[in-house]
């Protein structure tokens, strides 16, 4: 019997130990998700993942592979973290081997790789507090009060909580004109579109709103744009119009917005757009929120980790866009690679008779 399949088998044990009272042995592979609003008041587990985003779902999947109970948790109420909640149209291109994807389907393809281990999700709740138990296990408890036991802790928390830097030119036409977020590329179609910012949402929603609204006007301060240079070299190749060195001075209109007034460099007169949306793309605001008070070391809001991807916390390690270290790159890609080393390693630390290489999956289908 092979290392992994008895991790597995017993993995399989646990889990029929621990059943409910009538679940049969098949049973035990029907979805076991605790729903948000339901409230579980002590649960244990091996792997315990702060944020259900791209890099968690990836970390629940390296986790069942090696035979590990998982919990995910999450303050949103659905998986996908930011993709989820602000671009779930938006195309995604920095993932090996997918040349382009929409952000719901990633999520949803990740979330069927994690499904296969049957991880528990505890969505709508709030990681708040840290404590360890008698025997140095981390103990969680989450903003309804249940408290989570695990072997380890795994931060995936993306930028933790965030909040869309505002545009206060116009804040009087949220909801009638100026939005934050683009959740759905088609309410914008045969619409004058203003988008104002440098990053790369900027242009990724410029790109994605050209080919249907009947205008897209994107609005700069600066001369340069932060987004990747190609994006950049395609948004100013499509037809969109681009104002450098301008910013909003004031939206106009009536019970929906209608114009748009633009301070721009070297201009002497306000130069007037018409405008049924203005997406302002300035970026947002990222707050750890309680990750903060847990004792982690940290680096301009983010946690340091060492090549391990532990924290300065026992039990506790972190992936993905939530942590610093020298040489930093925050693309996704990256952070799969993160969770999987935080799983393994994790893994060997709550058992250091394991092999800390779990092996390929392709070896499970051969």
């Amino acid at each position: 019997m092979t290392g992994r399949f008895r991790r597995l088998l017993d993995c399989l044990c646990r889990r029929y130990r621990d059943r409910p009272a009538g679940q049969t042995i098949e049973e035990l592979t029907i979805d076991e998700r605790i729903p948000a609003g339901e409230t579980a008041t002590d649960i244990g587990t091996d792997i315990l993942i702060v944020g259900a985003g791209p890099v968690g779902l990836y970390g629940a999947y390296c986790a069942g592979f090696r035979g590990l109970r998982t919990v995910l948790v999450d303050a949103l109420p659905t998986c996908g973290g930011q993709i989820t909640a602000l671009y779930p149209e938006k195309q995604i291109r920095d993932i090996a081997a997918v040349p382009g994807a929409r952000g719901r389907d990633v999520v949803d393809a990740l979330k069927r790789q994690a499904d296969a281990y049957d991880p528990t999700y505890l969505l709508g709740r709030q990681a708040v507090a840290l404590a360890h138990s008698a025997d140095r296990r981390p103990r969680v408890t989450l903003s309804d009060g249940t408290t989570v036991e695990a072997g380890a802790v795994i931060l995936t928390a993306g930028i933790g909580a965030f909040t869309p830097r505002t545009l206060p030119a116009g804040e009087d036409f949220l909801g009638r004109g100026l939005t934050y977020f683009v959740p759905d590329p088609a309410a914008h179609a045969d619409q004058d579109v203003i988008v104002v910012g440098g990053g790369d949402s900027a242009v990724d929603w410029a790109l994605a709103l050209y080919p249907i609204a009947r205008s897209v006007t994107l609005v700069h301060r600066r001369g340069t744009f932060r987004a990747h240079a190609a994006s950049v070299s395609e948004v100013l190749a499509c037809g969109a119009e681009i104002v450098t060195g301008a910013q909003v001075m004031a939206l106009h209109g009536d019970d929906r917005l209608r114009e748009a007034h633009l301070r721009v460099d070297g201009e002497d007169e306000v130069r007037v757009l018409k405008a049924d949306t203005c997406i302002a793309a300035l970026g947002f605001i990222s707050n750890l929120g309680p990750l903060a008070e847990w004792g982690v070391a940290l680096e301009r809001r983010a946690i340091l980790v060492d090549t391990r991807m532990r924290t300065t916390v026992d039990g506790v390690f972190a992936a993905g866009d939530i942590t610093a270290y020298p040489g930093k790159v925050r693309l996704m890609s990256v952070g799969f690679g993160e969770v999987a080393t935080a799983v393994n390693n994790a893994a060997v630390a709550m058992d250091p008779g394991l092999s800390l290489f779990p092996g390929h999956s392709s070896e499970e289908s051969a």
